[in-house]
């Protein structure tokens, strides 16, 4: 069975042998020492072509036809993993095989599968796109299983509101579960209410679609339990306190964490591992209207704190509590939250090196190290109890906005603690989900973040 695939595409690969043109991935060295085809080496020297890393050199037959390629890995590949995805960019439609490169084939076809990413949903041209032929050396189901995944995120955070509202949302999920044969429920409108999901209700009930509660499992009981909880905001107007133009710009990325946290799981299922599954994500959109929730509006949870509403645009915390709280009473022996939360996070690491933030040493120590393996990168914030001050009320038990705009990222994940305390491991990840400039393995647009590490983290067997 092939991986799901929210937007249908052709696949970057090709399996099938023959006639297939070469790319002779190679460093300034191999130029130097002539180790590498005579024919290339010879076009090499006449067009001036150093293997700058990411450089690209068409090499011509005898006759004059297209005959292959030189890529440049630069000076030291090992700095560049996934250089490969720009050849998915600058590659003439065909067929390829990569020759000669010092790097292995899983990598480079990692690489190249993230560069070829493309979302062309609304565009009229559908271009043709040279393919990649999987040497035997690879794990062929794997590399695909995880840009599914990869995929998958990107595709959920780049599709508009107006196609990705929380009914769509809900949509995706239910598409997904139901691929892989998992069991969904969903709660809606009045019915959080009633299920006791208060603040999701809250921060969903302006939105002319109604907020929801997802719900998917999937697994055998016996298996280590692991829950993943998504933020699932829609669109985020930033409520009452609203948002300037600009600010809002790309807030239909706001429900990146459920998109990501929908990737890792068609990643675990679809590699069938040993895991009890239980994905959960609050949908909503916070929007503007005249039952909307205010500042200073005190609202009691599910797990029966109170929260005080210091800021209207401080919402995606809410209704992570509610989840949080609701994924915990079932003692999970991983609970994994991943949210697109605060800007204080991108202030302390940039968009593209998210932050996580849990008390267990030895599970942030095999985080790290997934990180790393993978070349998906990952950074370990405290969770400094100096700040659990910052996150009390003066009349309520939370408030969702400490004044003074200080350690925004670690309050915020102080705040998400509070509804946890059953689960034997928790780990939050605030990310970005958007990449903001071209690189070689991705486009401007939709990212996924964090998730090819803790697939590689759950494979390995939770410790």
């Amino acid at each position: 069975m092939a991986p799901y695939q929210y937007i249908e595409r052709p696949t970057p690969f090709s399996t099938k042998g023959g006639q297939t043109l070469p790319v002779f991935a190679v460093t300034p060295a191999h130029i130097e020492t002539g180790t590498i085809d005579p024919i290339a080496l010879d076009w090499a020297g006449k067009a001036g072509f150093k293997a700058e890393a990411g450089s690209v050199l068409l090499i011509p037959t005898g006759d004059g036809h297209l005959g292959g390629a030189l890529f440049g890995l630069g000076s030291n590949p090992s700095e560049n993993p996934f250089l490969t995805g720009k050849l998915a960019r600058t590659l003439p439609a065909g067929e390829w095989h990569i020759e000669t490169a010092p790097l292995t084939a899983n990598r480079l076809l990692l690489g190249y599968g993230l560069g070829a990413y493309r979302f062309g949903r609304y565009r009229s041209e559908k271009p043709i796109e040279p393919t990649l032929m999987i040497p035997q050396d690879a794990d062929a189901a794997d590399i695909k299983r995880q840009l599914a995944g990869v995929y998958l995120a990107r595709d959920l955070i780049n599709t508009p509101t107006n196609d990705m509202g929380p009914a769509d949302l809900e949509k995706a999920f239910r598409a997904l579960a139901e691929h892989y044969k998992a069991e969904v429920s969903v709660v809606v409108g009045d019915g959080l209410i009633e299920r006791n999901f208060p603040l999701v209700h809250t921060v969903g009930r302006a939105s002319a679609q109604a907020p929801r509660l997802l719900e998917m499992r999937w697994g055998k009981k016996g298996h280590p339990k692991v829950t993943l909880v998504g933020k699932g905001v829609c669109f985020d107007t930033g409520g009452l306190d609203i948002k300037g133009s600009a600010g809002m710009l790309l807030m239909k990325k706001d429900m990146g964490g459920a998109a990501n946290v929908m990737g890792l799981a068609l990643m675990i299922m679809d590699a069938k591992l040993k895991i009890d599954l239980r994905v959960i994500v609050p949908a909503v959109e916070n929007s503007i209207a005249g039952n909307a929730f205010r500042p200073g509006d005190i609202y009691r949870s599910r797990k029966g704190l109170t929260v005080q509403i210091d800021n209207t645009d401080a919402e995606g915390r809410l209704i992570l509590a509610d989840a949080l709280a609701y994924a915990d009473e079932d003692k999970p022996d991983l609970l994994i939250d991943m949210a697109t939360l605060t800007g204080a996070a991108r202030v302390a690491l940039g968009p593209d090196l998210p932050p996580f933030f849990t008390d267990d040493d030895d599970l942030a120590e095999h985080l790290v190290d997934a990180s790393l393996e993978t070349d998906d990168p990952l950074w370990r914030m405290p969770l400094y109890k100096g700040y659990e001050k910052n996150i009390r009320a003066q009349i309520a038990d939370l408030t969702n906005a400490p004044a003074g705009g200080m350690a925004g990222s670690i309050t915020a994940a102080l705040f998400l603690k509070r509804f946890v305390d059953r689960s034997t491991k928790w780990v939050h990840f605030d990310i970005f989900g958007w990449a903001p400039t071209e690189r070689p393995h991705s486009p401007i647009g939709g990212e996924a973040q964090g998730i090819r590490a803790l697939y590689r983290f759950l494979r390995t067997g939770l410790r």
